[in-house]
C-alpha cells in the first residue's frame, strides 16, 4: 500500500483516483484517466507512472483494468488544449473522467487544483498523490500508457519528429525536427516553441 491508502481505506470502501499524462509536451493530446478500487486492490508494484519503466508500466495497465471496479479514459485534444489553455484543459479532462464512471467512491485527484464540478463531490487535491494514493497511482499508469500509444503510432505517420521517444516533449532533437520540416496538426500552437515556428509541415 502506498503512504495514504490506509488512512482513506479507514473511511472508504472506495476510492477513486485521477490523474493525467501529457500536460508538457509541445505534440500531441492529453490523457486523463480516473480509476475506482475496493480496499482489497491487490495489485503490487504501484507507483507514479514516471518512476516505473515502460515495460513495468504496460504490465501493471492490464492489472489495474482487471481489477479496478470501474474506470474512464478520457483524451482532449490538441485543438481544445490551444483553445482553452492546458490548466483548463486539464481540469475538463478530470471532470469528464471522473462523471462518466459508473462506479465511485472518496474522489482524490493529483496535484493541487480540484475540477469545479467536483468540488460539489468532496473531491480532494493530493500534491504528488501518484506516489502517495494507489488509486492516483492507477490512473496515473492508464493514462500514461494509453497516451504513449497514440504518441507511438503518430511516430509512423511522422518519424522526422521522433515521437517514439520524446512523446512530443521538447527535446533537442524534437525541437531540432521542428525548425527543420515546421509544425503539424498535432503540435501544440499555444506552446511557445511551437508558436515561434512560422512553417507548417505538410
Amino acid at each position: 500500500m502506498l503512504e495514504l491508502d490506509k488512512s482513506y481505506f479507514q473511511n472508504f470502501e472506495q476510492i477513486t483516483g485521477i490523474d493525467e499524462a501529457g500536460r508538457g509536451p509541445l505534440a500531441g493530446p492529453l490523457v486523463v484517466a480516473a480509476v475506482t478500487i475496493r480496499k482489497d486492490f491487490t495489485i503490487k508494484g504501484l507507483n507514479d507512472s514516471k518512476k516505473l519503466s515502460d515495460k513495468t508500466r504496460r504490465s501493471l495497465y492490464q492489472s489495474i483494468i482487471q481489477e479496478a471496479i470501474d474506470y474512464k479514459i478520457i483524451v482532449i485534444s490538441v485543438d481544445i488544449i490551444d483553445r482553452i489553455n492546458i490548466l483548463q484543459a486539464t481540469m475538463l479532462g478530470m471532470q469528464k473522467a471522473c462523471l462518466q464512471l459508473k462506479k465511485k467512491g472518496k474522489i482524490l485527484i493529483d496535484g493541487n487544483r480540484i475540477p469545479e464540478e467536483l468540488i460539489t463531490l468532496q473531491a480532494e487535491a493530493i500534491v504528488k498523490g501518484d506516489q502517495k494514493v494507489s488509486a492516483i497511482a492507477a490512473a496515473s499508469i492508464l493514462a500514461k500508457v494509453f497516451r504513449d500509444d497514440i504518441m507511438i503510432k503518430l511516430h509512423d505517420k511522422h518519424p522526422e519528429y521522433g515521437f517514439d521517444h520524446n512523446k512530443g516533449y521538447g527535446t533537442k532533437i524534437h525541437l531540432k525536427a521542428i525548425e527543420e520540416h515546421g509544425i503539424i496538426d498535432e503540435h501544440r500552437r499555444s506552446f511557445g516553441p511551437v508558436a515561434q515556428q512560422c512553417i507548417i509541415f505538410d
